[in-house]
């Protein structure tokens, strides 16, 4: 593309777009029409000029005009309970079902290895000796230990709250360090497996490891659920970095990085509900089976959210990005 023939072509279209726009009394019919075809017109130009010749300059005014020309012509819109019915019901769920190719691995092989880490943590005394001193490791797994102690140490409502916290903040790294090739998403992947597999070596070791998963399972089923999505959605995104496919890197990434942040609202709510029963469920005087079962019950209504009504938006054509409205005009351009 010659860009200097490009603009001289497109110039009176731009300033014709730009008047109207500038216009403050109330446009005609007519007047109406043209702006909206210039505005397409304008939104074809802008995405011509990002393929072929991006210069800061001409973007950076197609992009100013397409921008004002889109909120007059669509209007200004307001959040409502219907776009949280949505987003419920439909896009945040297709967006984890989408995911599932990686997400599904990713828990898979974390699982696999926090596993292996418990194995030599509990069968390695060597390693046992670098995690603590005698004294601390059975100050830690005695009967009324750290382990046990842990989950009824604070008020349950502000425990909580402050697992909420932490954990809606793991998840929100995962999605967001993601785009860095996902190679941070590993590592944070990697401490949580660690983390786990030296409690689990630990209490296995001392002969109480069922009084331990009797206190993890509970809470612990959809937390690492949600963990393995926000890890699982965060090495997607890298992996987009590296391999766009047939969409160009600049549109991949927004409309994946769209969804990862659309998921990280849904996964925040899945997280409360983990938080909700860590703080209250877990450390309660139910039995240890009826603790576990309503963490195996909260775990398979998730998953079934996500495969039936996550599956049947996906194949009804719901991507988890937002709706096309909100999306940045995109045209297809022969070089």
């Amino acid at each position: 593309m010659d860009l200097d023939v490009f603009v001289s072509t497109h110039r009176a279209e731009w300033d014709r777009l730009e008047a109207l726009l500038n216009r403050r009394r109330r446009l005609t019919g007519a007047e109406v029409d043209e702006l909206v075809a210039l505005y397409q017109r304008a939104a074809t130009h802008l995405s011509a000029v990002r393929s072929s010749a991006p210069d800061p300059r001409i973007t950076g005014r197609l992009s100013q005009l397409v921008a004002r020309a889109r909120s007059r012509v669509t209007g200004t819109r307001k959040a409502s309970w219907k776009d949280v019915a949505r987003f419920l019901g439909q896009g945040f769920p297709a967006a984890v079902y989408r995911s599932r190719r990686w997400w599904v691995p990713t828990a898979i092989l974390s699982i696999a290895v926090g596993a292996l880490l418990a194995w030599w943590v509990a069968t390695h005394p060597e390693v046992q000796a670098i995690l603590g001193s005698d004294e601390d490791l059975r100050e830690m797994t005695r009967p009324g230990g750290q382990y046990e102690n842990y989950y009824s140490s604070h008020p349950a409502a502000s425990f909580a709250a402050q697992v909420w916290t932490n954990n809606a903040q793991a998840a929100a790294l995962c999605l967001i360090m993601g785009v860095f090739l996902g190679l941070p998403v590993l590592y944070v992947l990697y401490l949580n497996m660690l983390n786990l597999g030296i409690g689990v070596g630990l209490m296995a070791d001392a002969g109480r490891l069922e009084l331990f998963l009797g206190l993890l399972l509970p809470h612990g089923l959809i937390e690492l659920t949600a963990v393995f999505v926000a890890a699982g959605t965060g090495l997607k995104l890298g992996w987009t970095v590296i391999d766009p496919g047939p969409r160009t890197r600049r549109t991949a990434l927004a409309e994946e990085g769209r969804a990862a942040l659309a998921m990280a609202i849904g996964l925040a709510l899945v997280l409360f509900v983990a938080g909700a029963i860590e703080g209250f469920v877990t450390p309660s005087g139910l039995p240890t089976w009826a603790r576990v079962g309503i963490g195996v019950v909260v775990e398979l209504a998730f998953l079934a959210y996500v495969w039936v009504l996550g599956g049947r938006a996906v194949r009804a054509g719901e991507t988890g990005d937002v709706e096309e409205s909100g999306r940045s005009a995109e045209a297809p351009v022969v070089a």
